[in-house]
């Protein structure tokens, strides 16, 4: 089998973000995807390693937030490459809350979606978390970063922690 074969297919990459309490995480995914329209649903595919995921579960809700092609490697490197259990991903940037109390930055911000969990699964390596909108912004009309623009252009490489890594 040639699991390369998945590099085809197309996503874009994201910061969720939550906060419980005290606590707040963030990260890079690749797997951020509307599934409903009514109710306004979304999914969210966080690795069960990262830190973000556990604060995810104890808060109840994430801020999703596509990232643009302004994003730089050193952006990517700051939510995608460090773990917030000992880096503050937001210090010293410009940080704004969701409706949720959720923080992110409208930097390299495509829009911010507060979502809810209604729903979560467990599937083995990562957790997928179903997220009920409840508050929506458009950040910025630029293009949104996708994972193809950020191998090809950026070149970026693919962290065992994510959900589309192969090993090559």
């Amino acid at each position: 089998m040639d699991a390369t074969a998945l590099f085809k297919f197309s996503s874009g990459l994201y910061v969720v973000s939550a906060r419980a309490g005290e606590d707040v995480g963030a990260c890079v995914i690749n797997t951020g995807l509307q599934l409903t329209a009514e109710p306004l649903q979304v999914e969210v595919v966080v690795n069960k390693q990262n830190y973000t995921e556990g604060v995810i579960e104890r808060a109840g809700h994430f801020a999703l937030v596509p990232i643009t092609q302004e994003a730089d490697m050193p952006y990517i490197g700051r939510f995608g490459f460090r773990t917030s259990a000992n880096f503050d991903k937001f210090g010293g940037i410009e940080t704004r809350e969701t409706i949720l109390g959720d923080p992110y930055t409208p930097a390299c911000a495509a829009c911010v979606v507060a979502c809810e969990v209604v729903q979560t699964l467990d599937v083995g390596t990562h957790m997928i978390f179903v997220g009920e909108v409840k508050d929506a912004e458009v950040l910025s009309d630029a293009e949104p970063l996708t994972y193809a623009y950020y191998h090809s252009t950026l070149k970026g490489k693919t962290p065992p922690k994510a959900s589309s890594y192969v090993a090559v």
